[in-house]
């Protein structure tokens, strides 16, 4: 477990704008976005994985990986996160839920 005090100049800040990203396809179905969220109905799954906001988040740490370095044993922070969700929908045909999230990353000194 790591422990940051914020009060004093003890951070830098290591990235800006790192971006990750998922989405998933179905048949017979529709996906609602709303403030950041998404709710979705469909029967049969065509791709993507079902945990959206989890697997977006993993996108953004392997793209800071491969800019920055690797996460492991630094003492990182997401900071000014920004979700954003999107639904494409075929009259129930078809339907595409997709969840970005954009953060600054913050390294913190030991």
């Amino acid at each position: 477990m790591t422990n940051v005090e914020l009060s004093g100049d003890n951070y830098r800040v290591v990235a800006t704008n790192v971006y990750g990203e998922a989405s998933a396809a179905y048949l017979l179905g529709f996906s609602v976005a709303q403030r950041g969220e998404m709710q979705t109905l469909a029967l049969i799954p065509l791709g993507g994985n079902r945990l959206l906001f989890k697997t977006a988040l993993e996108n953004l740490w392997a793209n800071f990986a491969e800019a920055h370095g690797s996460v492991e044993g630094r003492s990182l922070a997401l900071v000014n996160v920004r979700f954003d969700s999107d639904a494409q929908n075929v009259l129930f045909f078809y339907t595409k839920p997709t969840i970005s999230v954009r953060a600054d990353v913050v390294e913190f000194y030991k």
